[in-house]
Order: structure tokens, then C-alpha cells, then sequence
């Protein structure tokens, strides 16, 4: 009898960076009770860190962003321009950590997941899922390369909407998840001033939305803000859903509002892109754009299903562009696209679509 074949499956190799001797041993603990992991080493510092590299040549490395010798942020500047690869960070669940956290997605990193602030051993334990699937995303996504190049304001200078017919109806929903800081960041800086109304749901903590929205509204020519409770939606405005509720699109009479909800995650997530998409689908109707980014998972597939059945026109990122093709792929899988584009021809494919609205109808 011919014996069974064994097949071995190559691990994902982790390099943990951290400065507390607890927090390393948690998480070497974590990486190495997953059958498709291994911490092949843990280094103290940056300076430890990359001799490890450089020995190992590890598929993920976690980097803790404030340690001794070199400051994190300073280390993954270095990193992704010398030799980028997937970092997921390690951060505090507080303002500065969470700026810090979205600089180092700027810089490159895949993603990140927050220490809790109390009963660390317990708390560390408690993430241990999320800390396997995000390094598991982390090795399957592409990593960045980082520029010294400073991101300049709406660059392309994309064509105003004045004067060209288009309904004070038209609203830009959009979604997104892991790489997505940076994917809205690209979008939302090509818009014109009087673009239409924008909501965003992306998936983070709610210590992380305000400082996100605080920092587009710094990049972008339109105005950026965390999304309250039965705002009304504004032209040339753009609405973060903030990391403790489900963002929601509702109507006013003629206006359209915001609403928040404490609902119940949805495909594991508050804020859940399904959410504001079905909300989108119901009260926009073919006055929506909708727009999927970047992400993991399918949340956002089957409501930007329910926009297109409601005559929204639908754009999603192609593969090439995408940091993790998870979102985009499903609702194209789902049949929910009209177009799936290039990240940086996104912002301009929704514009060139409203443009030729307006074009038809001053022609009507």
C-alpha cells in the first residue's frame, strides 16, 4: 500500500518588534498557537529588529509604534523605502496613538490592531483572532513602497460641477477597510470643491475616525468631518462614520440627513459598509454613486447590490491597486459594479460620470 502523502504548508514567518517583554511574549504566544504561523523571532528595538530581518526574512513583521533607540515611525519610514514588506502596527487606544497609527498607514504599513489599556496579559489574549487574521491579511496584501514626496492638494484639479445640470440630488457613498485610510485619502483629494455630498464608512476604532477626518479635511479641498447624528448632508461635505456606530443615509422632506446607529456589527463590523450602502440603496436610489475600496472580508457586497437594483451607478478598485482585493472582489462577484478602475482613476471615472449626466440633461 502506497503510504499518504504529507502535505506541509509553509508557514507565515512573524518578526514581533515591541519594547515591553510582556507584550512580545503575548503576542510569540498568539503567532505561534495558529497552525499557519510561526514568531520566528522578537526583538526589543528597531536596531534588534533589523538584524532579525535581514536573519530571517520574514513574510509579516508587528511594530510597536513608540519604543526605545528609534522611534517606530522613524524605523517604518526606513523600512518601506529600503525594503518594503507587510508591518501590521501595534498601537495605544489613545489620540496620539491613534495619529500615530494613521501616520504609519501613510507610511505603508498593512494594518494595525490597539493594545488595550488595562489587564494587558488578559486584553492581549481576548484580540488573539484579530491578531492571527490580520497578519494573515498582512502577508497575502501588497505592501507600499513609501515616497518622500509630500501628498499635494487635489493635484489633478478635477473639473467643477458649476453650471453643468447636476442635481443637488447626486450623493458619493463609499466604503472601505484594510488600506482604506489611504485609498479614501487618494479619492477624497481629487474632488472638487462643490463635488457632491460624500459618506464614508471605514472600518476602525472610534478613538482613530476623528483624527482621520480631521487629517483629510487638512489634505482636501472639500471639507471632512466625523459624522454626527441627523446632519444634514451637504455639498462639497464629506462624512466619516465615526467607530462606535453604523452610518446611515436618511431623507428630510428634501434634504438628506445622517443618522447613527448603535445596531448590532454587521459582518462583524460597527461601522458596517452594508449598512450605509442598503440606507444608500433606500433614499438615494439612482442619485447615488456608490464607490468600494480597498479591504477584507465582503462587507459592502451585497448593499452595493441593493444600490445597483436601485439604479445607483457603481465603482469599484481593480486588483492591481488594491492593498486587499476582498471588498472589491466580492460586489464584483455579486454583479453590484458598472466599472471597476485603477485607484488613482476612480475620482475621476465619478466625476466624468457626473459631468455626463449634466451634459444630458442640459441637452433635454
Amino acid at each position: 500500500m502506497r503510504p499518504a502523502t504529507v502535505k506541509y504548508m509553509k508557514k507565515i514567518t512573524v518578526v514581533v518588534v515591541d519594547d515591553s517583554a510582556l507584550i512580545r511574549k503575548l503576542l510569540s504566544e498568539i503567532i505561534n498557537s495558529q497552525p499557519d504561523m510561526q514568531a520566528v523571532g522578537a526583538a526589543p528595538d528597531p536596531l534588534v529588529a533589523r538584524e532579525m530581518i535581514r536573519s530571517f526574512n520574514p513574510d509579516v513583521l508587528t511594530l510597536d509604534v513608540e519604543m526605545p533607540k528609534m522611534d517606530g515611525l522613524e524605523f517604518l519610514e526606513r523600512l518601506m523605502r529600503l525594503r518594503p514588506m507587510p508591518v501590521v502596527m501595534v498601537s495605544s487606544l489613545t489620540e496620539k496613538g491613534s495619529d500615530a497609527t494613521l501616520r504609519a498607514l501613510e507610511l505603508g504599513a498593512i494594518d494595525y490592531v490597539s493594545k488595550p489599556k488595562i489587564d494587558i496579559a488578559h486584553g492581549i489574549q481576548e484580540y488573539a483572532t484579530e491578531i492571527a487574521l490580520k497578519i494573515r491579511t498582512a502577508a497575502a496584501a501588497r505592501p507600499r513602497a513609501w515616497s518622500l514626496a509630500a501628498p499635494a492638494r487635489g493635484e489633478r484639479a478635477l473639473p467643477a460641477l458649476a453650471n453643468r445640470g447636476i442635481s443637488t440630488e447626486k450623493l458619493i457613498i463609499v466604503g472601505a477597510s484594510t488600506g482604506g485610510t489611504e485609498a479614501i485619502k487618494e479619492f477624497l483629494m481629487d474632488m472638487p470643491p462643490d463635488c457632491p455630498g460624500i459618506l464614508i464608512t471605514q472600518h476602525m476604532p472610534e478613538t482613530f475616525t476623528k483624527s482621520f477626518a480631521a487629517r483629510l479635511d487638512s489634505l482636501c479641498r472639500i471639507s471632512v468631518k466625523e459624522a454626527g447624528h441627523a446632519e444634514r448632508v451637504l455639498p462639497g461635505h464629506a462624512y466619516v462614520a465615526p467607530g462606535h456606530s453604523h452610518l446611515l443615509l436618511r431623507r428630510s422632506g428634501a434634504n438628506y440627513m445622517t443618522q447613527l446607529s448603535d445596531g448590532e456589527p454587521v459582518n462583524r463590523h460597527r461601522p458596517s459598509v452594508d449598512v450605509l450602502f442598503r440606507s444608500a440603496a433606500e433614499h438615494a436610489g439612482k442619485n447615488a454613486v456608490g464607490v468600494i475600496l480597498t479591504g477584507m472580508g465582503r462587507d459592502g457586497a451585497l448593499g452595493m447590490r441593493a444600490m445597483k437594483q436601485a439604479g445607483a451607478y457603481n465603482f469599484a478598485q481593480d486588483e492591481t491597486s488594491c492593498v486587499v482585493f476582498g471588498m472589491p472582489r466580492e460586489a464584483i462577484a455579486a454583479g453590484a459594479t458598472d466599472e471597476v478602475l485603477p485607484l488613482r482613476d476612480i475620482a475621476p471615472g465619478v466625476m466624468r460620470y457626473l459631468h455626463a449626466l449634466g451634459s444630458r440633461a442640459i441637452r433635454v
